[in-house]
């Protein structure tokens, strides 16, 4: 039986990662007793809370926002974060626990950041409070719910400020553009020299830009998206470990496996045929236990 959380009316753990750029773990309503608070530190994750209706207060970073109806306010990771409903008016909202390599960035690129937290009203708040109810009825069908919240991400982008006044930041398409160059070349010996002179940058000016936008060194998206793909050919069983190496960028059997059981604890051999439900569960768990190891 799935565990439920206690003082919400509605919450499910999913944790669909499929997706190479988004990922959704846990979703659910709460339509708050008066002065109803919480505080979050999460890791590796960020919340993004729909207010339908009602308001409260978020503090974080040594500031507090007052936040109503139609808006959204981030949760963001690695930061402790204090959020209380009014006492005589307080909020219902949806939540999403999000993570991936491009989530700073398409938020950031709808102008929702640690720095700027809160966003909206939205001119188009009724669409996007549609769009999250849609996933909330549908939250079983995983490839459903994911292309939902690019809708509602690409909503948010174009009733932006920051999409109105076209003040979009550069950097942004710079780390969208290594992104996509790895998720293409990860097959090849990938060499971060050669990222660089692609994008025309110098590499210690990439590599911090990378890091500040993502949470990720260059290197370690790398070996995690490698890593990624070596566990969903696995369990699909139609290549041998050896060929699997080589597919995802080594260019011998012992240097993958070495690095395939850093990763995930587990040789690559004990893993072909693998249910990819359970694949994606050792995905979240190699995540979470290196960010333990980084603290």
């Amino acid at each position: 039986m799935q565990p439920e959380l206690r003082g919400c009316d509605f919450c499910k753990f999913v944790n669909y990662e499929d997706s190479d750029d988004f990922y959704l773990y846990e979703l659910g309503t709460n339509k708050c007793e008066p002065l109803y608070s919480y505080e979050h530190l999460v890791k590796n994750r960020i919340i993004l809370h729909f207010v339908v209706n009602g308001k409260g207060i978020l503090r974080l970073n040594g500031r507090q926002y007052d936040v109503g109806p139609h808006q959204i306010f981030l949760i963001p990771s690695d930061t402790s974060t204090f959020y209380q409903a009014d006492k005589n008016d307080p909020w219902e909202y949806i939540w999403f626990h999000i993570g991936g390599p491009k989530i700073p960035l398409i938020l950031k690129e709808a102008g929702l950041t640690p720095e700027n937290p809160v966003y909206g009203p939205a001119p188009c708040a009724k669409i996007i409070e549609e769009l999250t109810r849609e996933i909330l009825d549908n939250y079983t069908r995983q490839y459903y719910c994911i292309g939902t919240l690019y809708k509602i991400c690409d909503y948010m982008i174009e009733g932006s400020r920051s999409s109105q006044e076209n003040s979009f930041d550069n950097s942004l398409i710079y780390v969208k553009n290594v992104i996509s160059y790895i998720q293409l070349k990860y097959s090849e010996p990938v060499k971060i020299e050669n990222i660089a002179f692609a994008l025309g940058l110098n590499r210690s000016y990439l590599t911090r830009l990378f890091k500040e936008a993502t949470g990720y060194s260059l290197q370690e998206y790398l070996m995690t998206y490698r890593m990624k793909m070596a566990i969903k050919m696995l369990s699909e069983d139609r290549m041998s470990v050896s060929d699997i190496a080589s597919a995802v960028g080594y260019g011998d059997t012992f240097t993958f496996s070495k690095a395939f059981k850093r990763h995930f604890g587990q040789s690559p051999s004990s893993c072909k045929g693998i249910d990819y439900s359970m694949a994606t569960g050792m995905i979240g768990q190699a995540r979470a236990s290196r960010m333990i190891r980084r603290d």
